[in-house]
């Protein structure tokens, strides 16, 4: 019989701005392909008129039940952001304040729990933690919390928000067991929320080779960026904090002081865009960087493809997919080392993000030496194949036997 999961998170492609709901995805097909059953549990915005949605994959191999819960919570958010984003227009359904609606969404995700049989249940990042916890005491059965990301990562350690931070702690101890993204993340969890390391379990993110179309070509006027040998170094993320821009802008102009002729594409959005654009107009770059948006899908690998090196500068990255995304697209890659996928990515060059000099020695390498940028490119596209969902599910898979093993001695014990 197979085992069920009732999953716990906040948002699910196409319907998603970051790297969670890619993951939540990745890891749930991965995961009902071996005859799990999964119900997925997510808050719903508010431009969807349905009280509730189950929406079941069309794909009949895969056992995967999606429910929306009224609910106004948005990824990636702060508090601030959150009232601003009210104000300027969005109407709550339960009111103004971002803490409330995590606690509405829990009270409305035990609902589910009442209601449906599972035998695990598995909640993502810390939005979705107070939900598995109701769900945990309404059905008595295990929980297993999904650390994505933590409040130390999000602020860069600056200005942490006490009640993010508490309902993580709480989480985590509350839990059978936590799923870590890294050993960076786990190292995290161990020295500021106290968390006992046995209780840790380290699964990587993967990528699933099937969304990218390795026929799939820049567009034309793209490509014509290129004609006079004009090189394109990418940044692809949220412009905040967390993931370095401000660095990435830094490095653009030690690498422009040697070589003119490169074009910086940051493709996202975030609270630090206006400061990034006014950045680069102090440092005289402007005319050499492009702001593109947020791009998914084919729009975002036909970018990947155009770039000839990416780089992911962050100040601290619990995992970071993209740079799994850009080596499926044969594009050379430099990490930060403060970065879960530098764990997993020996084909990849790799730099503190405070060194901008040495990021930019190693850009200009990769664009002046050919052999250099397509051994990375075909040994990392290599490499990345291996760093697969499935992969992240069979270790997911062990986490589950290992506390339901302890969860039914529990039950035999006190029978």
């Amino acid at each position: 019989m197979a085992t069920k999961i009732l999953m716990f998170g906040w948002e699910f492609p196409p319907h998603n701005s970051g790297g969670l709901g890619v993951a939540c995805k990745g890891l749930s097909m991965a995961l009902a392909s071996r005859t799990f059953e999964i119900i997925f549990v997510l808050p719903k915005r508010v431009d969807i008129s349905e009280s509730r949605l189950n929406l079941v994959f069309a794909d009949i191999d895969y056992n995967i039940k999606i429910k929306a819960i009224d609910s106004l919570i948005y990824p990636y958010i702060t508090s601030t952001e959150y009232s601003t984003h009210l104000s300027n227009g969005y109407s709550p359904i339960y009111g103004g304040n971002l803490m409330e609606e995590v606690i509405r969404y829990a009270v409305k995700a035990s609902g589910i729990a009442r209601h449906n049989d599972f035998d695990v249940i598995h909640a993502h990042d810390w939005l979705s933690f107070p939900a598995g916890i109701h769900a945990k005491k309404v059905s008595g059965k295990p929980l297993i919390v999904h650390v994505h990301a933590t409040e130390f990562d999000r602020t860069g350690g600056k200005g942490v928000n006490q009640e993010v931070y508490d309902i993580e702690k709480k989480g985590m101890e509350e839990a059978d067991a936590v799923i870590a993204v890294s050993n960076f993340t786990k190292d995290i969890i161990v020295r500021h929320y106290g968390i006992n390391p046995e209780k840790i379990n380290v699964v990587h993110n993967g990528v699933d080779e099937r969304e990218f179309n390795h026929n799939l070509l820049p567009p034309e006027n793209l490509m014509r960026i290129k004609e006079d040998g004009t090189k394109i170094v990418l940044f692809v993320g949220r412009i905040t904090l967390q993931k370095g821009p401000d660095y990435f802008i830094r490095v653009a102009k030690k690498v422009l002081d040697h070589n003119p002729k490169v074009l910086f594409i940051i493709s996202g959005s975030g609270d630090m865009e206006a400061q990034i654009l006014n950045d680069a107009a102090y440092l005289g770059i402007s005319d050499k960087v492009l702001f593109t948006g947020f791009l998914r899908g084919d729009e975002l690998n036909q970018i990947f493809k155009l770039a000839d090196i990416y780089i992911l500068p962050s100040v601290s990255e619990p995992f970071g997919i993209t740079p799994l995304e850009a080596l499926m697209n044969k594009t050379p890659v430099l990490v930060s080392r403060q970065s879960g996928s530098s764990e997993v990515l020996s084909h990849a060059l790799k730099a503190d993000f405070w060194d901008i000099d040495d990021m930019a020695h190693k850009i200009l390498a990769v664009l002046e030496y050919e052999p250099l940028s397509r051994c990375l490119a075909e040994n990392g596209h290599s490499e990345v194949k291996g760093i697969n969902w499935h992969r992240s599910a069979d270790k997911c898979i062990s986490v589950y036997n290992k506390v339901l093993d302890s969860f039914n001695n529990y039950k035999e014990k006190i029978a």
